[in-house]
Order: C-alpha cells, then sequence, then structure tokens
C-alpha cells in the first residue's frame, strides 16, 4: 500500500529555529494529527529543572503535562504567532486518555508555516516582556504570553 501524502514537513522557519509547514493547500478543520510525548504529572512538572531542557510543553485541563521533547513526534515544531492558523483540542482517546489534536482553524496554503498561539500561562514574578514574540504578524502582541 503506498504512503499517503504528508500534510506537513519540518524546515527552516524566519520565526523561529525550524518549524513546520504545509505540504499541500489544507482546508479548515483538518486534524494535522495528535501532540506526542511524555505525559507528565504536576508533581513530575514541579520536580523537573526546566533551565536545562528545551521544551515542548502543553499542558492539559486534567493537570497532566505532555512533553513532546521526550518521544514527542514533528507537531513539536509548531510555533507561536499571534494570528495562528492552527489550535490545540483537548480528545479523549479510546484508551480514556486525554490527547491534544491540532487542527486547522482556516484554509491554509501550501508551503505557509503552521501556528498556534501558546498564549503562555506565566509567573506572576515575570513579565509578559520575558517571552518576545518573533511572528511579524499585523495583530502581534509582541509576547507568547497569554493576553491579559
Amino acid at each position: 500500500m503506498p504512503c499517503p501524502t504528508p500534510l506537513f514537513h519540518v524546515r527552516t522557519s524566519e520565526i523561529h529555529g525550524v518549524g513546520l509547514f504545509a505540504a499541500l493547500p489544507l482546508q479548515a478543520n483538518t486534524r494535522l494529527g495528535a501532540y506526542e510525548g511524555r505525559s507528565m504529572s504536576p508533581a513530575e512538572v514541579e520536580a523537573t529543572d526546566w533551565e536545562s531542557h528545551l521544551t515542548y510543553l502543553f499542558g492539559l485541563s486534567d493537570g497532566t503535562v505532555i512533553d513532546g521533547a521526550q518521544g514527542g513526534n514533528a507537531l513539536r515544531h509548531l510555533n507561536h504567532s499571534c494570528s495562528p492558523n492552527c489550535e490545540a483540542v483537548e480528545a479523549w482517546a479510546l484508551d480514556g486518555t486525554l490527547r491534544l489534536d491540532i487542527i486547522t482553524l482556516c484554509d491554509v496554503r501550501a508551503g505557509e508555516e503552521l501556528c498556534l498561539d501558546y498564549a503562555l500561562t506565566i509567573d506572576t514574578t515575570h513579565a509578559p516582556e520575558a517571552y518576545p514574540c518573533a511572528c511579524s504578524s499585523v495583530e502581534c502582541r509582541g509576547t507568547m504570553a497569554a493576553s491579559a
């Protein structure tokens, strides 16, 4: 059976490092896949020294965190944009665990970078400016932190 055409590929990004790019035109509401990685409990997250790690973290509503740096897939390369064309949506997997699907918000052209709004929840001791945004969109708020 032939391999299906990939929906995206990883390459150098003008936003940051490497990014994910549409391999072909994608319609709004296209599921790109599930964000994969090691599932961590809140206690495991708290006990980890994140200063020495590259992070690809997603917090879920049940308190668990998915660390895409450990056993993750290519979806971990989604960069931030204040004008995202993708979103992360929680869904229940057949095994009863919570998963994170990446879905396109709008039609996406082939070659266009696929991005999420990270909407980071930051510690109150840090200023949003400590998390600068490089998306260059006309709606750029200057930070990857969530809007106030």
